[in-house]
């Protein structure tokens, strides 16, 4: 694959090179070059709720998407067309994925979470003239399919729904084989939208390169993945970024089978018993995740999880949960970081001699990432500034769908702005300190919530915190804090003081919550990843 085992990192930088060909497909790599070298090789493996599993081959992925880029070309589906995906994980997911690029259209992939309003926007911003989804999905579309002049074809996995032709009818008939478009590594391929700050979400388009791109930033926080018995799972959904190119179409490039299976609300026992179970190896579970797994007894030997690699991203891991999977699972996580618009391109990797507490990692090898000014000048060490991406890069977007000044409003000069803070130490580690808009400003000092969300979780009695900034007429905002507790402790004044104190006196006086909330949850999405702007809204 793409990143040799070289573990010295310094010289994998400087020896690894992007050799893209000038043809190229995301199928050819994720699907047909093992369909071919080794059919029956398990490519997704189904679980239901139930628990059976049903396997599908290499061989058996490349008929099935064939057999649906045959009959999405017969409806007259053009290259260049948006066809929506909004199913859970399942095995059509990846054979539609394919389908679509193996045609030439734009994948359009949905969350199965999304509402009517966010469907809506979505898919008419899009243009989208195809959707393929389930009895659920078909249920939603009802209430909007009048609005949604350009989709022309709703396909349900659940069969014929009178809104909806059965995708065992819609493909009856058609051939398996395909003989994939020649597509360019630069020709689009897929279309993630992604929620800036302000405004309506925004179309991140994407090529056929970004394939390639996301291959180094998962083999290396999967400490130089494919290794023999690895399987992969991650209860993100495969819609978002994290899910489609970190789990499901790169390991399937790379060989490794992937779980599929339906997680309706992230459960940490559940989720623990579900990687002995299934005998997984490698998963990507996101930090607030693992928060919640830390809270349980012996996860290892209660429920024989036996993981090669752990992954984690989307916010700040900290030390006390880095610590925790050391102690408690036998297995450094591998902290990275990205975003949708040019995702995986810092990570660390512990068989690679990049590991430390509290950092993301380094650059990944292909990547050039740098903490910058606001006129892009680099920052100096230990000053926080805005992360970004330099251009050319195989895992950059290509433009925000139908939004030329947006596009150009991410760049300063060759860098891609992320949005997030962040700051690098002498050894060339880089730290998150929040997305711009989680970042507290409070009597002038700019205030990053993870830091302080990893000293509340080494307070005996804290089983899940989150930090937001609440309005303050004095001092811009305070810092409010929301706590989950540990069994056994009961919230009171008394302890809501001890917490304060706690942190006050490991961090300081400006960064310590004055207000704390206990609660029984907090809001999170099927990845378990903390909604702030619920919080912020509650504060």
């Amino acid at each position: 694959m793409l990143l040799p085992v070289i573990r010295d990192y310094a010289r994998l930088r400087a020896e690894f090179h992007w050799d893209i060909p000038a043809r190229f497909n995301i199928a050819d790599m994720a699907c047909d070059h093992w369909a071919s070298h080794d059919p029956d090789r398990p490519a997704i493996f189904d679980v239901s709720r139930n628990g059976a599993v049903v396997v599908t081959s290499y061989a058996e992925l490349r008929r099935q998407s064939n057999r649906i880029a045959h009959a999405l070309v017969r409806r007259g589906v053009q290259r260049g067309d948006r066809v929506a995906i909004l199913l859970p994980q399942q095995v059509t997911v990846a054979a539609a994925h394919l389908a679509v690029y193996r045609m030439g259209g734009i994948a359009l992939p949905l969350a199965v979470l999304f509402g009517v309003d966010a469907l809506q926007y979505r898919l008419a911003n899009a243009g989208a003239r195809v959707l393929i989804t389930d009895a659920a999905g078909v249920a939603k579309l009802r209430a909007i399919r009048a609005v949604l002049p350009d989709l022309e074809l709703v396909v349900s996995v659940d069969g014929d729904d009178g809104d909806a032709v059965g995708l065992a009818r819609f493909i009856e008939g058609a051939p398996e084989a395909f003989e994939t478009v020649a597509t360019g590594p630069d020709d689009a391929a897929l279309m993630i939208y992604t929620s800036g700050t302000t405004g309506q979400p925004k179309g991140a388009l994407h090529a056929h390169r970004v394939l390639f791109g996301h291959l180094p930033g998962v083999q290396w926080p999967h400490e130089f993945m494919p290794q023999p018995g690895d399987k992969m799972w991650t209860p993100s959904d495969w819609a978002w970024i994290g899910g489609l190119m970190n789990v499901l179409m790169t390991s399937l490039a790379c060989g490794v089978g992937v779980v599929g299976h339906v997680v309706e609300k992230f459960d940490p026992e559940y989720a623990l018993d579900f990687l002995g179970r299934q005998g997984v190896r490698n998963t990507f579970i996101a930090p607030t995740a693992l928060r919640m797994l830390r809270t349980v007894r012996a996860p290892k030997s209660r429920f024989g999880v036996n993981l090669r690699s752990l992954a984690s991203g989307g916010e700040s891991l900290g030390e006390e949960v880095f610590a925790w999977g050391q102690r408690e699972l036998g297995l450094t996580i591998n902290e990275f970081y990205g975003q949708t618009e040019c995702n995986l391109i810092v990570a660390s990797c512990a068989g690679g001699g990049v590991s430390r507490p509290g950092a993301m990692g380094k650059p990944v090898p292909g990547h050039v990432v740098a903490v910058i000014r606001e006129d892009g000048s680099r920052c100096d060490i230990g000053e926080t500034g805005q992360i970004a991406a330099r251009r050319p890069d195989p895992a950059m977007f290509l433009e925000y769908w139908g939004q030329p000044e947006a596009t150009a409003a991410k760049f300063v000069g060759d860098w891609m702005k992320t949005g997030d803070q962040g700051r690098v130490d002498d050894d060339g580690y880089i730290f998150f300190v929040g997305r711009d808009d989680d970042v507290i400003t409070s009597a002038g000092y700019r205030i990053g919530p993870g830091e302080i969300e990893d000293c509340l979780l080494s307070h005996p009695a804290v089983a899940v915190a989150a930090v937001v900034g609440k309005p303050d007429p004095l001092r811009t905002e305070i810092v409010k804090a929301f706590v989950v507790l540990k069994v056994g402790y009961a919230p009171d004044d008394g302890l809501r003081d001890e917490i304060q104190a706690h942190v006050r006196t490991r961090l300081s006086a400006h960064e310590y919550p004055r207000e704390i909330a206990f609660v029984t949850e907090l809001p999170l999405t099927t990845t378990g990843k903390i909604i702030r702007r619920l919080l912020r809204a509650q504060a």
